[in-house]
């Protein structure tokens, strides 16, 4: 989301994410140790800047072109102060609710200023779906669940995918009861780039994406399902069932969520293109999937903005889905690629969307 040009063609105005889908245990451990670092971070829905509190940092800056995203960091961050963890929870959709709309007006009073008139107008939203439902991808994935899914397998089948098995049985369940012609027939219209782009994602993102949406997703749905454990994936059960179910993103663990709240203040929210953050220098990147929505010479042009915010030894973190991107060679005497430690978290990511994950480190 750094690109002017992307922010001339896409809309953001509305919630795109209301809860992140990039996988927070592998953005922190890619960004290493050491504490009192800055890290800059492309916000989305806040959960990930969140979980870079856990690395004891002086500030983490979360930068965004959509001013709605930026609002579900403000929530967040209020939620974290009015709430103890299993409310939140309820508050956020992972949990059954009984008391959402009495949690949301706590939520709303800690926060006040401008943020009251923009969730006022979404709590019967949150109420039904849960704070972390109600963005369009999740509306999308809501659809899948709701209307499509029903037709390619039973309740049965869906609720077996999160028995704990071998990896074995679980090559042998996905097989034998997943892989169906039903299943491939339905991704290959469902998770077309022109049904995704107008119900899930937007049109613009997909610009730089070449092949077909529908085959990438069936192979990343079988890792997740078969390579992994999908019992301990929260994005696979959300998509799946509406619920993170036992597994938890990072950021609303248990034990995570003391230490979060004592680190809040040192969140900054900056408005605009995270290449334009004027705030000093940075010990890491977090940069989501923005490089695949731009051209190569867009691309080129924001890591060189992004090189210019860094200190030696920062790490940028980034995903790529289709659209294949990597440090120009421009820059290639100014970082160098940890391949070691790309391959050994990607085999662990459970974030299953994406293709390729990048760490690079500022050499110079």
């Amino acid at each position: 989301m750094a690109s002017e040009t992307v922010a001339e063609k896409a809309h953001f105005d509305i919630i795109r994410y209301a809860q992140l889908w990039e996988d927070a245990d592998v953005l922190v451990e890619a960004m290493g140790g050491g504490a009192g670092r800055r890290f800059l971070s492309i916000c989305s829905a806040g959960d990930n800047v969140l979980a870079l509190l856990l690395l004891d940092p002086s500030e983490v800056v979360a930068a965004d072109l959509s001013s709605a995203q930026l609002e579900c960091l403000k929530f967040r961050l209020a939620a974290y102060l009015a709430l103890d963890h299993g409310e939140f929870l309820e508050l956020m959709g992972a949990r059954d609710a009984g008391r959402r709309r009495q949690l949301f007006g706590r939520v709303l009073a800690q926060a006040g200023g401008d943020s009251l008139a923009f969730w006022k107008s979404r709590e019967e939203a949150v109420v039904r779906w849960g704070a972390g439902g109600i963005g369009k991808f999740e509306r999308y994935f809501r659809i899948f669940r709701n209307w499509v899914l029903p037709l390619i397998h039973s309740r049965a089948t869906v609720a077996a995918v999160f028995t704990p098995r071998g990896a074995g049985e679980r090559s042998e369940f996905f097989e034998r009861r997943w892989n169906s012609w039903r299943w491939r027939l339905a991704t290959s219209l469902f998770f077309s780039k022109f049904t995704m782009g107008r119900l899930g994602r937007d049109p613009a993102f997909f610009d730089q994406v070449q092949g077909s949406a529908g085959a990438h997703v069936r192979a990343k749905v079988r890792q997740a399902a078969v390579d992994q454990d999908p019992s301990r994936n929260p994005y696979m059960s959300y998509v799946l069932t509406g619920r993170q179910g036992d597994a938890l993103p990072l950021a609303w663990r248990a034990d995570a969520y003391p230490l979060i709240r004592e680190r809040l203040d040192r969140v900054r929210v900056f408005h605009g293109p995270i290449d334009r953050v004027a705030a000093g220098k940075f010990d890491g990147f977090n940069l989501s999937d923005i490089f695949e929505y731009m051209s190569v010479a867009e691309a080129e042009a924001v890591y060189g903005r992004l090189l210019a915010l860094s200190r030696p030894g920062a790490r940028l973190v980034y995903w790529n889905m289709m659209a294949p991107r990597r440090a120009p060679e421009r820059f290639a005497n100014e970082i160098r690629r940890l391949g070691d430690l790309e391959a050994n978290l990607a085999a662990r990511d459970k974030a299953f969307f994406y293709s390729d994950l990048v760490i690079e480190e500022v050499v110079r």
